[in-house]
Parts: structure tokens; sequence; C-alpha cells
């Protein structure tokens, strides 16, 4: 059984070890370390009853001109080292905790995140299961020189955005 819970500093190493196995996009552990002490109520662990990590999000606040946009969450990696069906469901999971969490609170309105424009396994789960919509292109945005969709889950009906 697999249970969701707050990723704490021992946790770090297995989150990037997941990162490893299911990403391209890797990053080093200051990474996890800065986002933990930045934001420690936005990352979180999808974790087998044996203790082994096999999920998790990183989530952040935007951060413009050095200050937090209070509008404006941002879900910077997800990853699971699970097969694609049982993937899905620890994503999903993880991420609606993190939107749950962003919305109580740091009271954001909308969450964005990136996405290959290859990647459609993942843009089903982003947009078919959680919601999300294609709010912009951005060439070039990856290494390798991949376009990606910036996707948007807004929290506030259309009518009440200040911006989209």
């Amino acid at each position: 059984m697999v249970t969701i819970r707050r990723a704490t500093p021992a946790d770090l190493l297995a989150m990037q070890h997941c990162n490893l196995q299911c990403l391209p996009e890797n990053y080093q552990i200051k990474y996890y370390m800065y986002h933990l002490l930045s934001w420690p109520h936005l990352l979180y662990v999808a974790e087998e009853s044996d203790g082994t990590v096999v999920g998790y999000v990183l989530a952040k606040m935007e951060e413009s001109a050095g200050t937090s946009d209070a509008s404006a969450g941002v879900s910077s990696s997800t990853g699971s080292n699970q097969a694609a069906p049982t993937r899905h469901g620890h994503i999903t999971g993880l991420m609606q905790i993190a939107h749950e969490t962003m919305r109580e609170e740091y009271k954001v309105t909308y969450v964005s995140l990136h996405v290959r424009v290859s990647n459609q396994a993942a843009q089903h789960l982003y947009k078919d299961s959680l919601g999300y919509q294609i709010h912009a292109t951005e060439v070039r945005y990856y290494a390798d020189g991949e376009d990606a969709y910036d996707m948007r889950l807004w929290f506030v009906p259309s009518r009440s955005r200040k911006h989209d």
C-alpha cells in the first residue's frame, strides 16, 4: 500500500533517485534542499509500506524580482518510478495534495507547470485527470531544444481573474 506524506530531509536522495529514473531533466541535490527549506509544506512523497519512496512532487511559489507572487503556485517536478497505471495514481494524489496546500496556505489563484510537447502521457494526466489547460507554448524551453506547454490549473472562475 502506498501512502502520501510530507517530505523530510531524509527523503531528498530518494526523490532524486526517482527523478533520475523517470525524467530527462535532472537536478543536483541542492535544488531539492532549496525547495525543502523554502517551501517545506509543498514537497510530498509517495511511499510504499516498506519505506521505499516511489514518487514525489516538488512544488513552490512563483518568485519574481525576489518576492513571492501570492497568486501563483508552480509544480517544479513530479516523478514516479512505478509502472504507468500505478505512476498515474501516485502523481495524481501527490498533485492534489500540493494543490490543496497551495490553495489553503498560500491562497493561490492558479498553479502552473511545464510539460514537453512530446509527452502525451503527462498531458493526458494533467488535462484529463487534474483539469489543467494549455496556456501557452514556450519555444525551446528544454535544454535539448524541445518546446514546452505552459499548463495552468485555475482555482478561481475566469470572470474573477485579473490576468490569464
